[in-house]
């Protein structure tokens, strides 16, 4: 490599760097880069939302501490019920995965000539 295939590599290698970190900066949430602007704007939200709600007078604070309190051990059982669901689902996935390559053997093994059986 010629010095400028080495300068020209490192001054790509920063500008990757730098939008990186211009893209991730300030998050301490979960940054999901399939959908990086919702993901911040959900962050967004769940960090400044008591603010938002003092603020704009929508809610008392009382009235949201009542709420979480009667909602809490709902909305922890509906998470937990969730995290079961995507665990099902994934085991799903396998399933169905192992059953598709099960079904592609057996659908060779009968389009071979001689190896599969014949009704008559």
């Amino acid at each position: 490599m010629t010095a400028a295939e080495v300068l020209l590599f490192l001054i790509i290698l920063g500008i990757v760097f730098v939008i990186v970190y211009y893209f991730l900066r300030g998050s301490s949430g979960r940054v999901e880069l399939t959908r990086p602007i919702e993901s911040r704007i959900d962050e967004y939200l769940d960090q400044r939302f008591e603010t938002l709600m003092a603020e704009w007078r929508l809610v008392s604070r009382s009235r949201v501490r009542r709420f979480e309190s009667e909602n809490t051990p709902q909305l922890q059982e509906d998470e937990s019920r969730v995290a079961e669901l995507k665990a099902f689902e994934s085991q799903m996935k396998a399933t169905l995965d192992s059953l598709e390559e099960r079904l592609d053997v057996l659908e060779k093994e009968m389009a071979k000539p001689g190896k599969g059986k014949s009704k008559k």
